[in-house]
């Protein structure tokens, strides 16, 4: 069975994301790996958790990103925790970096997913919610989440 070519298998989220900030513009990203963390990340051992990206001389990089070793590639495998480059047009890194500058808003990976047999991320420009906007947002998902059991019993 042949596979099509832009199909996607998402691999990892990144929910805390949408409880902590708040999510304007989305970009796709290629990302810089090695080939056991490729392996690694095939089998959904990826947390995007605590990462967040940041640009440094042009480029993006993935920090703080948690790719956990492939154990079939013992001596091969590098370091979980370790900056990965993050592959976007320049055009696009200046876009980004020029709104972080102006703005205050931060670069956030959203999701891990596989295209075409590579990994890509997709991330998020985003600015941190305040204490009283993630109580907001839980207030509203419990009255959407009433008003749908009433319409769906009623």
């Amino acid at each position: 069975m042949e596979k099509k070519k832009d199909e996607e298998k998402v691999v990892a989220t990144n929910r805390k994301a949408h409880h902590d900030y708040f999510i304007f513009d989305r970009y796709e990203a290629g990302v810089v790996l090695a080939g056991t963390e490729v392996k690694s990340i095939r089998d959904g051992r990826v947390n995007l958790r605590d990462a967040f990206c940041r640009e440094l001389g042009g480029e993006l990089f993935l920090m703080n990103c948690h790719v956990s070793p492939y154990e079939q590639a013992n001596r091969y495998n590098v370091e979980p925790l370790r900056d990965r480059k993050l592959l976007l047009h320049k055009r696009e890194i200046v876009k980004i970096a020029g709104k972080v500058a102006e703005k205050g808003l931060t670069i956030v990976p959203l999701r891990a997913y596989l295209k075409g047999g590579r990994v890509k991320l997709e991330i998020g420009l985003a600015k941190g919610k305040k204490n009283w906007d993630k109580r907001e947002t839980i207030k509203r998902r419990e009255q959407d989440r009433e008003m749908r059991r009433k319409l769906s019993s009623g």
